[in-house]
C-alpha cells in the first residue's frame, strides 16, 4: 500500500488540535530541537497545528553541539520563539555526585534524561504541552532513551517510520538538510545505522512488510525488538485483587 504523506499530515494536524483542545486548551507545544528530521517535523506539524505563537523550540547542546546551525536554522524556518539551555553542567554535577564511576550506557542515556527534565521544566513555566519526538523505526528496535526522549505529553510521529517522517517533512516544506541529515548519537562519531547494523530503508520495508533479504539482520532487528519493547509498554503495577480495583475506580469516578 502506498504511503499517503498528504492524507496522513492532515490528519496528524487534526490529531493535534483535538489533543490540545482535550489537554491543554490554549497550551503551547515544547520541542526539543536537535536539527534533524524528527524534532524539524514534531515542531513544523505543531506549528501548522497550533499557529507558530504556540510552538517553543528548545535547543539543549551538551556543552559543543557541532550541528547547532542546524537547530538554528529550524527555528528560523518557522519562526517560533526558542531558547537554549547548554546541560553541560548539569551533566557534569550529577556524574560528579555520583560516587562511583558511571557506566558507559550510563553516560549516554544521562544528557537525554537531563533534556527531558529540562523540556517539562520549560513546559511548566510557559503553560506546555511536551512533544514527544520519537518515531515508529526507532522505537521498534529501542533506539531511544526511557525517560529521556522516549517520554512526552504527545507523540505525533511515533507510528511513522524514518521514510514516512522524511516525506512528511517534504511536503511540510522544510529545509532539505533538516530533512536528509544524516542522524548521529553524538556521542561517537557514527551513524545510528552504522550502530544498528542495517539501513532505516532495509527496517521500514520490514516493518511494513514483513519482508528482509538478510536474514542475519533480520534476527538483530527480531532481538533488538524482543529485548526493548518493554520501552513502549505501560509501566508495571501490582495488583491485589479486584477489591482494590473497584475501589480504585470507584474514588477516581468520583473525581
Amino acid at each position: 500500500m502506498m504511503f499517503d504523506a498528504r492524507k496522513t499530515m492532515e490528519q496528524c494536524v487534526q490529531w493535534i488540535r483535538e489533543f490540545f483542545e482535550e489537554n491543554g486548551p490554549g497550551c503551547n507545544a515544547v520541542v526539543g530541537i536537535s536539527g534533524g528530521k524528527d524534532s524539524s517535523v514534531v515542531a513544523a506539524l505543531c506549528a501548522e497545528a497550533l499557529g507558530k505563537e504556540r510552538v517553543i523550540g528548545v535547543l539543549m547542546p551538551n556543552g559543543e553541539q557541532s550541528d547547532i546551525d542546524a537547530a538554528k536554522l529550524l527555528v528560523r524556518h518557522l519562526g517560533i520563539r526558542s531558547y537554549t539551555v547548554n546541560i553541560k553542567e548539569a551533566v557534569d554535577g550529577v556524574t560528579k555526585s555520583i560516587p562511583f564511576p558511571l557506566s558507559q550506557q550510563s553516560r549516554i542515556n544521562l544528557p537525554a534524561r537531563i533534556r527531558m527534565a529540562t523540556l517539562y521544566a520549560v513546559s511548566q513555566s510557559n503553560n506546555g504541552r511536551v512533544a514527544n519526538t520519537c518515531n515508529l523505526s526507532e522505537d521498534w528496535v529501542g533506539y531511544s532513551t526511557r525517560y529521556g526522549d522516549s517520554a512526552g505529553d504527545f507523540s505525533p510521529c511515533s507510528m511513522l517510520t524514518v521514510h514516512e517522517v522524511k516525506e512528511i517533512g517534504k511536503l511540510l516544506g522544510l529545509p532539505e538538510e533538516l530533512v536528509e541529515k544524516t542522524p548521529t548519537d553524538g556521542l561517537s562519531g557514527k551513524t545510528d545505522e552504522e550502530n544498528l547494523g542495517f539501513t532505516y530503508a532495509e527496517l521500514d520495508r520490514y516493518i511494513r512488510t514483513d519482508r528482509i533479504d538478510d536474514f542475519e539482520k533480520k534476527q538483530k532487528i527480531d532481538g533488538l525488538r524482543k529485548r526493548n519493547l518493554f520501552k513502549l509498554k505501560v509501566m508495571p503495577a501490582f495488583d491485589p485483587g479486584i477489591e482494590t480495583r473497584e475501589m480504585f475506580y470507584r474514588k477516581d469516578s468520583e473525581v
